[in-house]
Protein backbone atom coordinates (compact mmCIF):
# COMPACT_ATOMS: atom_id res chain seq x y z
CA UNK A 1 0.00 0.00 0.00
CA UNK A 2 1.35 3.20 -0.95
CA UNK A 3 0.30 6.97 0.32
CA UNK A 4 1.72 10.54 0.04
CA UNK A 5 2.72 12.35 3.48
CA UNK A 6 1.79 15.64 2.39
CA UNK A 7 -0.18 17.43 0.78
CA UNK A 8 -0.95 16.75 -2.58
CA UNK A 9 0.09 19.87 -4.41
CA UNK A 10 3.23 20.32 -2.26
CA UNK A 11 6.25 21.17 -3.80
CA UNK A 12 9.10 18.91 -4.70
CA UNK A 13 11.06 17.03 -3.27
CA UNK A 14 8.34 14.08 -2.90
CA UNK A 15 7.62 12.34 0.24
CA UNK A 16 6.25 9.07 0.00
CA UNK A 17 5.68 6.25 2.17
CA UNK A 18 5.06 2.37 1.53
CA UNK A 19 3.74 -0.28 3.50
CA UNK A 20 5.89 -3.71 2.37
CA UNK A 21 3.28 -6.16 1.34
CA UNK A 22 3.50 -9.95 1.70
CA UNK A 23 4.84 -10.41 -1.95
CA UNK A 24 7.67 -8.64 -0.95
CA UNK A 25 8.81 -9.97 2.15
CA UNK A 26 12.25 -11.36 1.81
CA UNK A 27 13.19 -9.02 -1.02
CA UNK A 28 15.90 -6.64 -1.21
CA UNK A 29 15.07 -3.16 -0.29
CA UNK A 30 16.39 -1.90 -3.93
CA UNK A 31 14.39 -4.54 -5.77
CA UNK A 32 11.29 -4.16 -3.53
CA UNK A 33 11.29 -0.25 -4.15
CA UNK A 34 11.68 -0.73 -7.40
CA UNK A 35 8.36 -2.51 -7.45
CA UNK A 36 6.51 -0.25 -5.76
CA UNK A 37 7.47 2.93 -6.98
CA UNK A 38 7.37 1.20 -10.90
CA UNK A 39 11.17 2.59 -11.33
CA UNK A 40 13.95 0.64 -12.25
CA UNK A 41 16.18 -1.10 -10.19
CA UNK A 42 18.94 1.11 -10.60
CA UNK A 43 16.79 4.75 -10.09
CA UNK A 44 15.64 2.57 -6.65
CA UNK A 45 19.58 1.77 -5.81
CA UNK A 46 20.41 5.44 -6.85
CA UNK A 47 17.48 6.55 -4.09
CA UNK A 48 18.89 4.43 -1.50
CA UNK A 49 22.82 5.46 -2.01
CA UNK A 50 21.67 8.76 -1.91
CA UNK A 51 20.04 8.76 1.85
CA UNK A 52 16.96 9.08 0.31
CA UNK A 53 15.25 5.55 1.90
CA UNK A 54 14.67 5.20 5.50
CA UNK A 55 12.68 2.58 7.91
CA UNK A 56 11.92 4.00 11.22
CA UNK A 57 14.19 6.97 10.74
CA UNK A 58 17.11 4.98 9.85
CA UNK A 59 18.43 5.24 6.60
CA UNK A 60 18.65 1.50 4.91
CA UNK A 61 21.20 0.22 2.56
CA UNK A 62 19.96 -1.53 -0.93
CA UNK A 63 20.45 -5.16 0.77
CA UNK A 64 18.40 -4.74 3.64
CA UNK A 65 16.06 -7.61 3.29
CA UNK A 66 12.23 -6.08 3.61
CA UNK A 67 9.85 -7.98 5.80
CA UNK A 68 6.06 -7.96 5.16
CA UNK A 69 4.46 -4.47 7.62
CA UNK A 70 7.70 -2.71 7.59
CA UNK A 71 7.18 0.85 6.27
CA UNK A 72 9.26 2.56 3.78
CA UNK A 73 9.75 6.46 3.83
CA UNK A 74 10.65 7.90 0.63
CA UNK A 75 12.31 11.21 -0.18
CA UNK A 76 12.01 11.81 -4.15
CA UNK A 77 14.30 14.85 -4.92
CA UNK A 78 13.37 17.04 -7.76
CA UNK A 79 15.81 16.36 -10.91
CA UNK A 80 15.56 18.51 -13.86
CA UNK A 81 14.87 16.85 -17.39
CA UNK A 82 17.79 16.05 -18.61
CA UNK A 83 16.87 16.76 -21.94
CA UNK A 84 15.40 20.31 -20.94
CA UNK A 85 17.14 23.24 -22.60
CA UNK A 86 18.82 25.61 -20.18
CA UNK A 87 18.73 28.58 -21.73
CA UNK A 88 21.98 30.27 -20.11
CA UNK A 89 25.24 32.87 -21.33
CA UNK A 90 27.94 30.01 -21.45
CA UNK A 91 31.18 32.13 -20.80
CA UNK A 92 33.51 31.52 -23.47
CA UNK A 93 31.25 30.70 -26.44
CA UNK A 94 31.76 32.86 -28.87
CA UNK A 95 29.72 33.66 -32.29
CA UNK A 96 32.64 33.81 -35.02
CA UNK A 97 30.34 33.63 -38.11
CA UNK A 98 26.67 35.03 -37.59
CA UNK A 99 24.22 34.10 -40.94
CA UNK A 100 20.63 33.64 -41.63
CA UNK A 101 21.43 30.05 -42.32
CA UNK A 102 23.62 29.36 -39.70
CA UNK A 103 25.66 30.74 -36.73
CA UNK A 104 29.31 29.25 -36.60
CA UNK A 105 30.59 29.22 -32.73
CA UNK A 106 33.70 28.64 -31.12
CA UNK A 107 33.12 26.29 -28.61
CA UNK A 108 34.75 26.21 -24.90
CA UNK A 109 36.09 23.15 -23.10
CA UNK A 110 33.64 21.69 -20.66
CA UNK A 111 30.46 22.67 -22.63
CA UNK A 112 28.68 19.93 -24.63
CA UNK A 113 26.58 20.23 -27.91
CA UNK A 114 23.55 19.38 -26.37
CA UNK A 115 21.54 18.65 -23.65
CA UNK A 116 21.71 14.54 -22.94
CA UNK A 117 20.67 11.88 -19.72
CA UNK A 118 23.69 12.29 -17.35
CA UNK A 119 24.87 15.85 -18.78
CA UNK A 120 24.07 18.62 -16.34
CA UNK A 121 26.23 20.83 -17.27
CA UNK A 122 26.00 23.62 -20.09
CA UNK A 123 25.39 22.90 -23.66
CA UNK A 124 25.79 24.94 -26.85
CA UNK A 125 22.14 24.96 -27.75
CA UNK A 126 21.47 26.36 -24.05
CA UNK A 127 24.28 29.08 -24.63
CA UNK A 128 22.74 30.11 -28.38
CA UNK A 129 19.17 30.57 -26.18
CA UNK A 130 20.65 32.61 -23.65
CA UNK A 131 22.28 34.75 -26.73
CA UNK A 132 18.72 35.34 -28.42
CA UNK A 133 19.13 32.83 -31.00
CA UNK A 134 16.09 30.99 -31.63
CA UNK A 135 16.88 27.75 -33.89
CA UNK A 136 14.24 26.81 -35.76
CA UNK A 137 14.97 22.93 -37.07
CA UNK A 138 13.04 19.68 -37.36
CA UNK A 139 14.46 16.88 -35.28
CA UNK A 140 14.59 16.66 -31.45
CA UNK A 141 13.95 19.67 -29.65
CA UNK A 142 17.33 19.74 -27.58
CA UNK A 143 19.00 19.26 -30.35
CA UNK A 144 18.06 22.12 -32.28
CA UNK A 145 20.22 22.84 -35.27
CA UNK A 146 23.27 20.47 -34.23
CA UNK A 147 24.45 18.97 -37.37
CA UNK A 148 27.84 18.01 -35.97
CA UNK A 149 29.55 18.10 -32.69
CA UNK A 150 32.51 18.05 -30.68
CA UNK A 151 33.61 16.00 -27.11
CA UNK A 152 32.95 18.13 -24.36
CA UNK A 153 36.39 18.44 -23.16
CA UNK A 154 37.06 19.43 -27.06
CA UNK A 155 37.15 23.31 -27.92
CA UNK A 156 37.05 24.90 -31.26
CA UNK A 157 34.87 25.79 -33.88
CA UNK A 158 31.25 24.22 -34.56
CA UNK A 159 28.71 24.84 -36.83
CA UNK A 160 24.79 25.17 -35.82
CA UNK A 161 21.79 25.26 -38.40
CA UNK A 162 19.25 28.16 -37.82
CA UNK A 163 16.94 26.96 -40.63
CA UNK A 164 15.48 24.31 -42.00
CA UNK A 165 17.07 24.20 -45.25
CA UNK A 166 20.34 25.06 -43.62
CA UNK A 167 20.25 21.80 -40.86
CA UNK A 168 18.81 19.45 -44.02
CA UNK A 169 22.08 21.02 -46.22
CA UNK A 170 24.25 20.85 -43.58
CA UNK A 171 23.43 17.48 -42.29
CA UNK A 172 23.75 15.97 -45.70
CA UNK A 173 27.46 17.30 -46.38
CA UNK A 174 28.49 15.74 -43.16
CA UNK A 175 27.36 12.74 -44.47
CA UNK A 176 28.57 13.19 -47.70
CA UNK A 177 31.95 14.00 -46.37
CA UNK A 178 32.38 17.23 -48.45
CA UNK A 179 32.67 19.74 -44.92
CA UNK A 180 36.84 19.70 -44.30
CA UNK A 181 36.92 19.93 -40.79
CA UNK A 182 40.36 20.87 -39.55
CA UNK A 183 41.92 19.68 -35.79
CA UNK A 184 45.19 20.79 -34.18
CA UNK A 185 46.42 18.61 -31.15
CA UNK A 186 49.40 18.28 -29.46
CA UNK A 187 50.48 14.57 -29.34
CA UNK A 188 53.48 13.38 -26.85
CA UNK A 189 56.69 12.27 -28.83
CA UNK A 190 57.53 12.49 -32.82
CA UNK A 191 55.14 10.73 -35.06
CA UNK A 192 56.82 8.69 -37.53
CA UNK A 193 56.22 8.97 -40.88
CA UNK A 194 56.10 12.94 -40.33
CA UNK A 195 52.70 13.22 -42.26
CA UNK A 196 50.38 10.44 -42.85
CA UNK A 197 47.34 8.56 -42.84
CA UNK A 198 45.90 6.50 -40.11
CA UNK A 199 42.98 3.75 -41.69
CA UNK A 200 41.73 1.64 -38.63
CA UNK A 201 38.43 1.06 -37.42
CA UNK A 202 36.95 2.42 -33.83
CA UNK A 203 34.41 0.74 -31.70
CA UNK A 204 33.75 0.52 -28.06
CA UNK A 205 36.47 -0.70 -26.22
CA UNK A 206 35.87 -4.19 -24.90
CA UNK A 207 36.51 -3.05 -21.54
CA UNK A 208 35.51 0.15 -20.39
CA UNK A 209 31.89 1.40 -22.45
CA UNK A 210 32.94 5.17 -21.81
CA UNK A 211 36.45 4.50 -24.09
CA UNK A 212 36.86 3.35 -27.67
CA UNK A 213 39.94 1.57 -29.15
CA UNK A 214 41.24 0.19 -32.37
CA UNK A 215 39.10 -2.92 -32.69
CA UNK A 216 39.08 -5.22 -35.95
CA UNK A 217 35.44 -5.16 -36.10
CA UNK A 218 34.62 -1.40 -35.68
CA UNK A 219 33.58 1.13 -38.07
CA UNK A 220 35.75 2.91 -40.71
CA UNK A 221 37.70 5.45 -39.41
CA UNK A 222 40.66 7.65 -41.55
CA UNK A 223 42.52 10.61 -39.95
CA UNK A 224 44.95 12.56 -42.01
CA UNK A 225 47.55 14.06 -40.23
CA UNK A 226 50.78 16.20 -41.15
CA UNK A 227 53.55 17.40 -38.14
CA UNK A 228 53.99 20.92 -38.27
CA UNK A 229 56.26 21.17 -35.36
CA UNK A 230 58.01 18.83 -33.14
CA UNK A 231 58.77 19.97 -29.62
CA UNK A 232 60.97 16.86 -28.57
CA UNK A 233 58.22 15.17 -25.89
CA UNK A 234 55.77 16.03 -27.97
CA UNK A 235 54.51 17.27 -30.87
CA UNK A 236 52.04 19.83 -33.05
CA UNK A 237 50.06 18.51 -35.50
CA UNK A 238 46.91 19.22 -38.05
CA UNK A 239 44.82 16.37 -38.85
CA UNK A 240 42.44 16.27 -41.37
CA UNK A 241 39.61 14.11 -40.23
CA UNK A 242 37.74 12.06 -43.45
CA UNK A 243 35.28 10.22 -40.98
CA UNK A 244 33.94 11.52 -37.55
CA UNK A 245 33.91 8.84 -35.00
CA UNK A 246 34.02 9.80 -31.54
CA UNK A 247 37.34 10.15 -30.17
CA UNK A 248 38.67 9.28 -33.17
CA UNK A 249 42.03 11.48 -32.68
CA UNK A 250 42.55 10.35 -29.62
CA UNK A 251 41.75 7.00 -29.99
CA UNK A 252 44.18 6.95 -33.62
CA UNK A 253 47.12 8.62 -31.87
CA UNK A 254 46.80 6.33 -28.94
CA UNK A 255 47.23 3.18 -31.38
CA UNK A 256 50.12 4.99 -32.70
CA UNK A 257 51.58 5.53 -29.34
CA UNK A 258 51.55 9.25 -29.61
CA UNK A 259 48.70 10.09 -27.29
CA UNK A 260 47.36 13.34 -26.99
CA UNK A 261 49.16 15.36 -24.36
CA UNK A 262 47.24 15.89 -21.53
CA UNK A 263 44.75 13.33 -22.38
CA UNK A 264 44.90 10.19 -19.26
CA UNK A 265 41.54 8.76 -20.56
CA UNK A 266 44.16 7.33 -23.28
CA UNK A 267 47.19 6.80 -21.59
CA UNK A 268 49.28 10.40 -21.75
CA UNK A 269 51.57 10.91 -19.42
CA UNK A 270 50.68 12.50 -16.19
CA UNK A 271 53.80 14.08 -15.60
CA UNK A 272 53.79 15.50 -19.07
CA UNK A 273 50.14 17.25 -18.50
CA UNK A 274 51.12 18.50 -15.52
CA UNK A 275 54.24 20.65 -16.43
CA UNK A 276 52.73 21.74 -19.05
CA UNK A 277 49.68 23.01 -17.19
CA UNK A 278 46.90 20.88 -18.90
CA UNK A 279 43.44 19.47 -16.91
CA UNK A 280 42.25 18.01 -20.64
CA UNK A 281 43.71 16.60 -24.16
CA UNK A 282 45.24 18.95 -25.97
CA UNK A 283 42.57 18.93 -29.39
CA UNK A 284 41.12 22.05 -30.96
CA UNK A 285 38.69 22.31 -33.85
CA UNK A 286 41.32 24.75 -35.52
CA UNK A 287 38.94 25.01 -38.57
CA UNK A 288 35.57 24.00 -40.63
CA UNK A 289 35.21 24.52 -44.55
CA UNK A 290 31.47 23.97 -45.87
CA UNK A 291 29.82 25.08 -48.71
CA UNK A 292 26.72 27.82 -47.92
CA UNK A 293 23.50 25.92 -47.84
CA UNK A 294 21.67 28.76 -50.18
CA UNK A 295 24.18 30.06 -52.38
CA UNK A 296 26.56 27.18 -52.70
CA UNK A 297 29.67 29.40 -52.01
CA UNK A 298 32.66 28.28 -49.61
CA UNK A 299 32.50 29.44 -46.16
CA UNK A 300 35.90 28.36 -44.42
CA UNK A 301 36.12 30.05 -40.39
CA UNK A 302 39.09 29.33 -38.11
CA UNK A 303 39.20 29.77 -34.44
CA UNK A 304 42.27 30.82 -32.69
CA UNK A 305 43.58 28.02 -29.35
CA UNK A 306 42.11 29.19 -26.01
CA UNK A 307 44.34 30.28 -23.17
CA UNK A 308 45.04 26.76 -21.43
CA UNK A 309 45.97 25.42 -25.02
CA UNK A 310 48.33 28.10 -25.80
CA UNK A 311 50.16 28.41 -22.13
CA UNK A 312 51.12 24.55 -23.32
CA UNK A 313 53.00 25.68 -26.51
CA UNK A 314 54.33 28.26 -24.89
CA UNK A 315 56.10 25.58 -21.97
CA UNK A 316 56.74 23.62 -24.96
CA UNK A 317 58.78 26.32 -27.43
CA UNK A 318 60.77 27.47 -24.36
CA UNK A 319 62.06 24.10 -23.73
CA UNK A 320 60.79 23.84 -20.30
CA UNK A 321 58.91 20.71 -20.54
Amino acid sequence: MAELAGDAGAAAPEHRRFTVPEDLAGSRVDAGLSRLMDISRSQAAVLIAEGNVSSNAKRVGKSLKLAAGMVLDVVVPERRDPLEIVEEVVEGLKVLLDDDEFVVIDKPVGVAAHPSPGWVGPTVVGGLAGLGYRISTSGAPERAGIVHRLDVGTSGVMVVAKTENAYTALKRAFKERTVDKVYHAVVQGLPDPLAGTIDAPIGRHPGHDWRFAVIEDGRDSITHYEVLEAFGKASLVEVHLETGRTHQIRVHFAALRHPCAGDLTYGADPRLAATLGLTRQWLHARELSFDHPRTGERVTVTSEYPQDLSYALEVLESGNA
